[in-house]
């Protein structure tokens, strides 16, 4: 007999991707969960993808970018509406700064630490994004 869990885990990536003035980029969440707020760029993991892979996949749809992966940052989970969202998120390079929000994403941003801190203020960040970056210390600096 298979046992089926009632509370699947949902393998999702982010990437936390810095210019060289150390501004973090940002996306603006087109779909759900988080629609309307803005976060790193990342998603789930497709069947036969691997973090990588779909890191790279990912931040090309929402922002435009190639991006090298990097090492593993820290791993966060959060409450979906079948299961759990279990988040990777990656230090990625990025080799070029123009960005042009695609289809996942309705706005992209290279945030410093003031715009990031006003973010979080008004409340225009994906829950929990401000507390792991913090813990991690991985904030956006200040021009």
């Amino acid at each position: 007999m298979m046992i089926v869990s009632k509370n699947p885990v949902i393998r999702c990536t982010g990437a936390l991707i810095f210019d060289p003035r150390g501004r973090l980029l940002l996306v603006k969440r087109a779909n759900p969960p988080g629609k309307g707020r803005w976060s790193v760029p990342g998603g789930r993991v497709e069947d036969g993808e691997n973090d990588h892979s779909a890191v790279r996949r990912e931040v090309l749809e929402e922002t435009g970018l190639q991006v090298t992966v990097g090492d593993l940052v820290g791993r966060v989970e959060r409450p979906a509406p079948h299961g759990t969202y279990e988040i990777l998120d990656y230090s990625c390079r990025a080799t070029e700064w123009e960005i042009s929000p695609g289809d996942d994403a309705a706005d992209a941003m290279w945030a410093d630490g003031a715009t990031f801190t006003t973010l979080a203020r008004n409340g225009a960040l994906v829950e929990g994004l401000a507390e792991a970056l913090t813990s991690w210390d991985c904030l956006p600096r200040n021009e």
